[in-house]
């Protein structure tokens, strides 16, 4: 005999209520996933905005202090021959600021093939055969004659580097502090080891820290004993007015933010200025 099973009204009413509430749950479910969702994206967001206003911020403070040392050696006269450091205060906050004469850097407009071939060698890190390679071809690369036909090309900013086949960002940025790419006036076939940062007195020495750190420790005492120095590629310069000026803005998060004008004193400018400026950069560096 079959059974047959039946339900009652309210049976059935029960089961639809608990598919409904599992609808509900489900619905429930999905809507927190949206919101959390949506939440992080606000607070990425946030972050990002904040990040982009720090940088912000801390760029207008670099450049403050910058044109505080500018001023500053506009009014003395200064002339300086080797790294001079100071410290500048702006609103608060406390900067550290480096002016360093532009024939302490190695002029990738008028280095010579040594010199060049050091620099690709020890600031670059590239094997010996590579980095003459790549020195030829920067001089190739400078020495091409002009639209006109007049006159070398030479290159108009230090970013011109990565126009040399062979030299890529990762070489490029590798060798940014290390350059400049005035066209006169600061240095050409070899480099003034008293103006030099620690990193181009490397090249100069060959890639021997030891040298370099004991020249980097001496300067600025009389004497100076620039024995171990290659002197094809470093013999002190003159006095010049061609700087580039660093400002190390210190950020909340523990990293700095970089600003720096290489510039020259001469004849006021447009905007009536005693200084020009002809390379500008900022770059953020990460915590130590």
């Amino acid at each position: 005999m079959t059974r047959v099973h039946f339900y009652s009204r309210g049976t059935a009413l029960q089961e639809q209520r608990g598919m409904a509430l599992i609808a509900v749950l489900w619905l429930v479910a999905a809507l927190s996933l949206m919101v959390t969702g949506v939440s992080g994206v606000v607070r990425q967001e946030a972050k990002m905005i904040g990040v982009a206003k720090d940088k912000v911020t801390a760029q207008a403070v670099g450049d403050a202090a910058v044109v505080m040392v500018l001023q500053q050696l506009a009014a003395d006269r200064t002339i300086l021959q080797e790294i001079t450091e100071t410290s500048v205060n702006y609103q608060g906050t406390q900067v550290a600021v480096s002016v360093m004469p532009l024939n302490g850097l190695i002029n990738i407009n008028g280095a010579s093939l040594p010199l060049l071939t050091a620099l690709m060698s020890v600031g670059g890190g590239l094997p010996e055969g590579a980095a003459q390679e790549l020195a030829v071809a920067v001089l190739d690369r400078r020495e091409r004659a002009s639209l006109d036909g007049r006159r070398p090309e030479r290159f108009e900013a230090i970013e011109d580097l990565m126009q040399v086949p062979g030299i890529d960002y990762d070489l490029y940025a590798r060798l940014a502090p290390l350059i400049t790419a005035a066209t006169s006036g600061s240095g050409g076939a070899t480099v003034n080891p008293l103006a030099s940062p620690p990193d181009v007195l490397r090249v100069l020495a060959n890639g021997d820290e030891g040298i370099a750190a004991r020249i980097a420790a001496s300067r600025g005492q009389p004497g100076l004993d620039t024995t171990g120095l290659d002197a094809n590629l470093a013999r002190p310069g003159g006095a010049q007015r061609r700087y580039r000026i660093t400002a190390q803005v210190p950020m909340a998060d523990g990293r700095i933010f970089l600003v720096d004008r290489s510039v020259y004193f001469g004849a006021r400018t447009r905007d009536g200025l005693p200084w020009y400026t002809f390379e500008a950069r900022q770059m953020l560096k990460p915590a130590s």
